[in-house]
C-alpha cells in the first residue's frame, strides 16, 4: 500500500507518518508549498520525492492514501477533493474548522464510501491511553460515568506561524485541541451521541494577538455520563514538557487517571496509569503497550473495514468540539 503526504504545517506529521510506515505502507511521496517547511521535510525523509504539486499526487492512481496536517482550515477541503479522486484521508485534529465544512465532509464521504479518518492522537499515539481504553472495555471500573479531560499546552510564541493566530485558520481553541478531549470522551463512555451542555473560550492573557483564544472548557452529557473537558496555552516555561495532559475515567466500581506526559516531581518518562478499585491502588507503566492505529487504519483501507474509529465517531467528536465552540462564541460558524 502506497501513500503520499500534502501540505506539513502541523509536527503532527512526522506522528501520522510514522503510524503508517510502521504499519507497512510505503511513502511514495509529498508535497508542501512553503519553501522552508519543504527543506526541512526534504533533509528529514531524504529518500521519498518531492512531487510538483499537489495535484499529481491525488490523481497518481498507485496511491491509496492521503495523509495530511495542513493548516486546519484546509483540511476538510483537501480531504474532499482526496476522496472525490478515490483516496482514503489521515488528516491531523481538527479535521473540519466549521460546521459546514463537517457537513460537507459527511456528505462525500457518504457519496465515495472513502475513509476520512481524523488522527486523535491524544488517544491513538498515547499508549496509556490505549491501555486505559483497554481496561474499561474490559470491565476494570464498571460502567464509566463520567470523565474529565485536561489538554493545557505550552504556547511558544516566537516559532509560532502566522495562521496560529487567526480564528478563521486554526478554527478555535474548542475546534482545535478539545477535538481530542471530545473524542476520548464518546471512546470510554462508549456513547454514540452526546450533547454540549456549556462551553466557553477567552483570550486571558494574549491582548496582543486578540483572534487567540487561551482557554476553553466544555460540559458534555449522555443519557449515562458526563465529561468535563478544558484546554488552555498556560503551560510555564518550568514543566519538562509542553503540556500535563491528563485523564480521569471515574466508573461505578473504581476510576482510572492518566498523567499521559509527565509525572510531576515523581517518576521518569510519561504514560502513567494509576487505577483504583476494590482491590486497592496500582501504578502501570504503559510505556511498551503497543499502539494499534496504524496497522488497523491499513486493516480498514484495505477490508473497507472500521476496525480503527468507526466513521460516525470520527465525525461525532469533530461535531461536538465545532457545536461547543460556536456556542461558547455565540455563533454559527
Amino acid at each position: 500500500m502506497k501513500f503520499a503526504v500534502i501540505h506539513i504545517n502541523h509536527p503532527h506529521i512526522h506522528g501520522q507518518i510514522a503510524f503508517v510506515r510502521e504499519a507497512g505502507a510505503t511513502f511514495a511521496g509529498w508535497f508542501a508549498p512553503e519553501p522552508d517547511l519543504a527543506a526541512e521535510f526534504a533533509a528529514r525523509y531524504p529518500d521519498v520525492p518531492k512531487a510538483a504539486s499537489a495535484d499529481a499526487l491525488l490523481d497518481d492512481p498507485t496511491i491509496q492514501l492521503i495523509v495530511t496536517a495542513a493548516i486546519p482550515a484546509e483540511r476538510a477541503p483537501l480531504g474532499i477533493a482526496a476522496m472525490r479522486r478515490g483516496k482514503d484521508v489521515m488528516s491531523d485534529k481538527p479535521g473540519a474548522t466549521s460546521l459546514k465544512q463537517l457537513a460537507d465532509l459527511r456528505r462525500v464521504q457518504q457519496e465515495t464510501g472513502r475513509i476520512y479518518s481524523i488522527c486523535y492522537s491524544e488517544r491513538f499515539e498515547t499508549r496509556s491511553t490505549v491501555k486505559a481504553l483497554d481496561l474499561v472495555r474490559a470491565g476494570a471500573i464498571g460502567q464509566v460515568v463520567n470523565t474529565v479531560g485536561l489538554g493545557p499546552h505550552r504556547i511558544g510564541l516566537n516559532p509560532r506561524p502566522a495562521w496560529f493566530f487567526k480564528r478563521n485558520r486554526f478554527g478555535g481553541i474548542l475546534c482545535d485541541i478539545a477535538s481530542h478531549q471530545c473524542d476520548q470522551f464518546l471512546a470510554f463512555t462508549g456513547a454514540t451521541s452526546a450533547e454540549v451542555v456549556a462551553a466557553t473560550v477567552a483570550n486571558r492573557h494574549h491582548p496582543q494577538h486578540p483572534e487567540l483564544q487561551d482557554f476553553g472548557e466544555i460540559l458534555l452529557r449522555t443519557p449515562n455520563a458526563t465529561g468535563y473537558v478544558r484546554v488552555d496555552w498556560f503551560t510555564p516555561d518550568g514543566l519538562g514538557t509542553w503540556g500535563d495532559g491528563r485523564l480521569t475515567i471515574l466508573g461505578t466500581d473504581g476510576y482510572i487517571e492518566l498523567r499521559k506526559y509527565v509525572d510531576i516531581a515523581g517518576r521518569p518518562g510519561k504514560d502513567h496509569l494509576f487505577l483504583v478499585d476494590a482491590k486497592g491502588t496500582q501504578h502501570i507503566d504503559c510505556s511498551a503497550v503497543d499502539l494499534p492505529y496504524g496497522h488497523q487504519l491499513l486493516a480498514d483501507i484495505r477490508d473497507r473495514t472500521e476496525t480503527a474509529m468507526t466513521q460516525a465517531h470520527c465525525f461525532l467528536a469533530t461535531e461536538l468540539a465545532l457545536t461547543a465552540q460556536a456556542l461558547a462564541e455565540g455563533s454559527s460558524r
